[in-house]
C-alpha cells in the first residue's frame, strides 16, 4: 500500500519535468526580444503560432555549443 501511495505522489512530478532542449512551439520570453522564428505573444511568452516546431535551449549567458546556433532572445536552436 505504501509503495502504491508513493508512486501516486512521484509519477505526476515525473510527467511535469521535461528536458530543456525539446522541440517547443512556445517558450518563455527571456530578454527584450523573442528568438528568430517566434512571435511575441505579449504575455511573457514567444510562440511559433503552430507553424513550426524548433528545438531551443536558453543560452544562460554562454555561447551556443556545437550543433546549435544563436537565434537571439537569449536562445540557441539546434541546427
Amino acid at each position: 500500500m505504501r509503495i502504491l501511495l508513493s508512486l501516486l505522489i512521484v509519477l505526476p512530478g515525473l510527467a511535469v519535468a521535461a528536458p530543456a532542449a525539446n522541440a517547443q512551439r512556445q517558450v518563455p520570453k527571456i530578454g527584450n526580444i523573442c528568438p528568430m522564428g517566434y512571435v511575441d505573444m505579449l504575455n511573457g511568452k514567444c510562440s511559433t503560432l503552430g507553424l513550426m516546431t524548433y528545438t531551443v535551449q536558453p543560452t544562460n549567458g554562454k555561447a551556443c555549443g556545437a550543433g546549435w546556433m544563436n537565434v537571439g532572445g537569449n536562445y540557441c536552436r539546434k541546427k
